[in-house]
This record gives structure tokens, C-alpha cells and sequence, in this order.
């Protein structure tokens, strides 16, 4: 939470934690960053998701009204902030958490963005743990991270979802790992046995099944180059090819060799 002027010369607070339309029907606040490879100020480039694999073809925040200008000077704010300065970052979430208007309420870290770091994470632990009264969830695909760092010593008021699509899929047990999957609709994930999370974005951590399916934002365009498939599915293939031109390029070094 941070203070500036503003054209009355008052002093106006802007809050770190807002609400998109979705979350706000659910009472739920987000933290934001960009998505995927950003342009910074300076010129230089930054991977905020360093496992994203297929789903930065497909994902909701490059497109629409994450692509307004004010909005993409916000999240750009945001990630520089805990990038560059990650004490102060600390220091003004977790003040700003101690306000009653997030009492027993819940924070999805990231409607877009990543744990781009061990540092960030960590951060945001020690954030959680500082905010006992408040609830957090997410999804990610730094599965390798999450493991290290979170798994065996969780904050008790911090839940997450491994979410498919990323580079790291394979290291999730689909059978009994809590992960999310991007259906083309409705239909395909009930017919897949996956928990349809529409009614309430908390499902994706709250739901009795581990196996969360999210039908994909209807923006005609992505819909279209998604077609039939999911986002796991589109990863297993993408990761299959790899995987066979790995292997010819191994025998045409052998018979060279």
C-alpha cells in the first residue's frame, strides 16, 4: 500500500490488492503481475513465468483489456516493485493485509504472473505467514519451486493448484496431485471426471476432487487454435516431439561418432 497526491491535493492511498470482475463476485482479491515475456521501461526484457510452456499461446491475460495501457503500466509497476525492491514490497503487502477489509477474506496471488524466483516466493511466504488472519491461493506451474520451497512446510493459511500447460507437467502425479487442466468447454472436463470450477473460483483448492477442469475463456481466437484439446494435452504433445527430436539428433551424433 503506498500514498500519492492527487488532484485535490489530498492524500490517496493506492492499495497492492485489487479485484477483477470474476473474483470480485466471490469476494476474493488478486495480486497481478504480467504475463509470460514483458517489455520493461528500460528496454530489457523479463520472463514473469519461466515455466509457462503452451499456455502462453493461449492465455487470457495477453489479450483483451491486459493489453490497455494503464492496466500493463500497472502490472508492470507491480512487478518492479517486488523485483527490485522486494523488502519494500514486503513490508507495504504486509501492511496493507492488516486492514479489516481482508479479514477471513481470501487472496489469489496472481490472476496473472508467477513465482518467477526462489526470492519472490519466498517473500511471499514470510508475507502469509505475517497475515494468519487472511487466506491465500494460487496456481502455478513452478512445480520443481513449489516442492522445494512449499511443500513440506506450507503456511497453514495458503493452499495452491499445479496447473497444466507448463513445462514442468510431467512432474505431476495427475491421479492424486491437485492440478487445474483448460477444457475447450464445459462438456469435455465433466466427461474427463474433472470438477467443473465455474460456480466459484475457490473450487480450484476447495473442491473434494483433485482434479479441477477450467473451461477456457471464450475469446474466439484462442478458442480456435486450442480446437478440441487441453492444455495438458497440448503440452504431452508438444513434449513428445521434443522428446523424438532429442532422440534423432542423439542417433545422428552415435553414427557420426
Amino acid at each position: 500500500m503506498s500514498e500519492s497526491s492527487n488532484a485535490t491535493g489530498r492524500t490517496a492511498t493506492k492499495r497492492l490488492l485489487t479485484q477483477n470482475s470474476d473474483l470480485r463476485r466471490i469476494g476474493v482479491f488478486n495480486w497481478t503481475l504480467p504475463a509470460f515475456v514483458i517489455e520493461m521501461p528500460d528496454g530489457s526484457h523479463f520472463n514473469v513465468c519461466p515455466q509457462a510452456g503452451v499456455c502462453a499461446q493461449l492465455c487470457y491475460a495477453r489479450v483483451g483489456t491486459y493489453r490497455f495501457k494503464n492496466v500493463r503500466a500497472a502490472h508492470i509497476r507491480n512487478l518492479l516493485l517486488c523485483r527490485d525492491n522486494p523488502e519494500e514490497f514486503e513490508r507495504q503487502m504486509t501492511e496493507e493485509l492488516t486492514h479489516k477489509r481482508y479479514v477471513g477474506k481470501w487472496i489469489r496471488v496472481h490472476d496473472s504472473g508467477e513465482f518467477f524466483s526462489d526470492e519472490y516466493l519466498l517473500t511471499w511466504l514470510r508475507i502469509m505467514r505475517s497475515s494468519p488472519g487472511v487466506r491465500f491461493y494460487c496456481y502455478t506451474k513452478e512445480i520443481s519451486r513449489f516442492r522445494r520451497l512449499v511443500a513440506n512446510d506450507p503456511p497453514g493459511n495458503f493452499l495452491w493448484c499445479y496447473s497444466l500447460g507448463g513445462k514442468e507437467d510431467h512432474l505431476i502425479d495427475l491421479s492424486t496431485e491437485r492440478h487445474a487442466d483448460v477444457f475447450p468447454n464445459v462438456e469435455a472436463l465433466i466427461a474427463a471426471d474433472y470438477t467443473d470450477q465455474t460456480e466459484s473460483d475457490l473450487l480450484s483448492v476447495l473442491s473434494e476432487s483433485p482434479l479441477v477442469g477450467i473451461p477456457a475463456n471464450r475469446i474466439p481466437h484462442l478458442l480456435k487454435k486450442q480446437g478440441q484439446e487441453t492444455f495438458g494435452s497440448l503440452q504431452r504433445a508438444r513434449d513428445e516431439k521434443l522428446r523424438a527430436k532429442k532422440a534423432r539428433a542423439g542417433q545422428k551424433f552415435a553414427l557420426a561418432h
